[in-house]
């Protein structure tokens, strides 16, 4: 057979040595009528081989660059966010069929797509059932089905599992996105990376859509009450005052999914009706989950996918930093133990193993247990100090005598300074592990009616180096706690915004996302407080340029107080 010759629809390539049988644009029927474009991948054995399925509006020719792109990593030009679904010819030469399929709507695949991962009317998770139950039947499959792929090819598979195709027997999710609030606003601010990954900014090549994109919200609300929506949005200063926003509320149907995602800037049912999250109770296959720390929200809520689910499980988190390469190649390795074991019944030893490993920055060791955290802790405060220190004991003076620290921040409009203030540790004697979820207890009067407070937590070193151990965020109208909330580990509502009455001091409770660090002998734990980022520094340079969140778009004095009668403080988990 030579490399050209194609039998039916099928067609033999050679990528770097190695054959691998294609079969291009194959109509896979869904239930409604609607076909969706996929691209198979395998050996050239004739012979049926379990399958790994990729599913996502990212567009399955961008993926097929996994076969001629070296991987690259941030800060790499080349690098781009969107091209996730794996490394096609390893998957190949482990003897699996890599099934990579367009999206309703997207790609060469028919149908419409509405926003929240609704695609004509029709959950994404129907689809990716159909699929997964079409590809079982082929006679290149042998009836044994995973799935495969970084961020939202993960998120995919949950909504696939939740329902429960028949022949889908494990998942391997890795960067995915859960809670979809969460996915576009952290502690209530937005943040701007889920436009990057639909329109195609800051290092992403977006979404494959056409005009076959829908925004939710204009169908299902009046031209009235969409007017007033959008009237109502750009009365945030924060909004106003963010030029490709004002486009977005003006100009909706060049940014369907963007717009509905700006103008429900509050929890509730649109985000809930196909939370993954939700969906957990449902899933009954062996779920591995798998995420790299930097990116909190990520890390809350692969554990929060964690502890929902109810079949066989297994979480890893490992190691900073998040952004991994594209084309995506980490993981692999653990990815086929776990299918070999689940999907080709091989004895390998993988379940025999700690359900729960944790990577441990610092010390670089991986600490592993049957459950989160991986072990026993004590949350003890750090409470802020006069002249910028964090101290186990708080602070005995009065605010007359520890007048409170402070930072006026005026809007980028005006200025590309961000004003960062910080407080931190005497250097640590002995090293000191910290692993789980914490809180920022803050003491804080401004003079607007609402701000963004930004913490970020990091492990400097004698010399000066230092990585970023985690981060908080709240948007202070967003202030609320809910009964979920105990000793270091908050939770807001984000159901309803409470304007600052400017002048008053109010107690902010910042939920600072799970990590694992051993502060090393001679290293300090420096907090930092701003209302919006810096647009470039150590933690940064790491990310596409659109990672970043919506700046407060007001001038803003902060004070922070952290006296006798305000214990501004930090609520951290040390181990035992």
């Amino acid at each position: 057979m030579t490399d050209d010759q194609f039998i039916t629809d099928l067609k033999i390539m050679d990528a770097g040595g190695q054959k691998i049988a294609v079969r291009k644009d194959l109509r896979v029927p869904m239930r409604d009528g609607v076909t969706l474009a996929t691209d198979v991948y395998h050996g050239v054995e004739d012979k049926p081989r379990p399958a790994l399925v990729a599913l996502s509006p990212y567009g399955k020719e961008l993926q097929a660059l996994a076969l001629t792109t070296p991987p690259q990593r941030r800060p790499s030009p080349m690098w781009d966010g969107c091209i996730e679904a794996g490394d096609i010819a390893r998957v190949v030469a482990e003897d699996y069929a890599h099934v990579i399929g367009d999206l309703r709507g997207s790609g060469a695949s028919e149908g419409e797509h509405v926003g929240n991962y609704n695609a004509g009317g029709v959950p994404l998770g129907q689809d990716a059932y159909d699929l997964i139950e079409w590809v079982a039947e082929q006679p290149w499959c042998d009836g044994n089905v995973g799935m495969i792929g970084i961020s939202y090819f993960g998120s995919m598979q949950v909504l696939a599992a939740a329902e429960r195709p028949p022949h889908l027997k494990a998942i391997f999710v890795s960067g995915g996105h859960f809670d979809f609030y969460e996915t576009t606003y952290h502690g209530g601010i937005m943040w701007f990376m889920p436009r990057a990954a639909r329109e195609g900014r800051g290092g992403d090549s977006g979404w494959a859509f056409t005009d076959r994109i829908t925004s939710r919200m204009l169908e299902t609300y009046s031209s009235e009450e969409i007017e007033a929506r959008v009237t109502a949005r750009l009365a945030d200063p924060d909004v106003a005052a963010w030029p490709n926003l004002v486009h977005t509320l003006h100009y909706p149907k060049n940014h369907e999914a963007w717009f509905d995602i700006v103008l429900n800037d509050l929890d509730g049912a649109w985000y809930e009706e196909r939370n993954p999250v939700n969906l957990a109770k449902n899933i009954e296959v062996p779920v591995y989950l798998q995420i790299d720390q930097g990116r909190g929200w990520t890390v809350d809520g692969h554990i929060e996918l964690y502890e929902n689910l109810r079949g066989p499980k297994r979480l890893e988190i490992g190691s900073y930093p998040p952004m991994q390469s594209r084309p995506w190649v980490e993981e692999h390795d653990t990815m086929f133990r776990w299918y070999d074991y689940w999907l080709k019944s091989i004895e390998n030893g993988v379940m025999d193993e700690p359900a729960v490993s944790v990577f441990v920055e610092g010390t670089r060791e991986v600490v592993t247990a049957q459950a989160w955290p991986p072990k026993e802790i004590d949350y003890r405060p750090l409470y802020l100090r006069p002249r910028r220190t964090l101290s186990p004991e708080p602070e005995r003076m009065g605010a007359e005598h520890a007048a409170p620290d402070g930072f006026y921040q005026a809007p980028l409009t005006v200025t590309d300074q961000v004003e960062i203030i910080d407080w931190r540790t005497a250097p640590f004697e002995e090293p000191t592990e910290l692993i789980g979820t914490g809180a920022a207890h803050l003491f804080v009067e401004i003079d607007q009616p609402d701000t963004n407070l930004i913490m970020r937590l990091w492990d400097e070193a004698p010399g000066g180096a230092r990585q970023l151990l985690t981060t908080g965020f709240l948007k202070a109208s967003h202030r609320e706690l809910d009964d979920r909330t105990t000793e270091g580990n908050p939770y807001h509502p984000h159901t309803r915004a409470v304007p600052v009455e400017p002048g008053t001091i109010e107690e902010y409770v910042l939920r600072l996302y799970p990590f694992a660090a051993t502060l090393r002998s001679g290293h300090r734990l420096v907090a930092e407080l701003s209302n919006d980022e810096p647009l470039a520094d150590a933690h940064n340079a790491l990310l596409p340029p659109d990672a970043f969140h919506l700046p407060v778009g007001r001038p803003v004095t902060h004070k922070v107080y952290r006296d006798a009668a305000h214990h501004s403080r930090l609520v951290l988990p040390f181990t035992r």
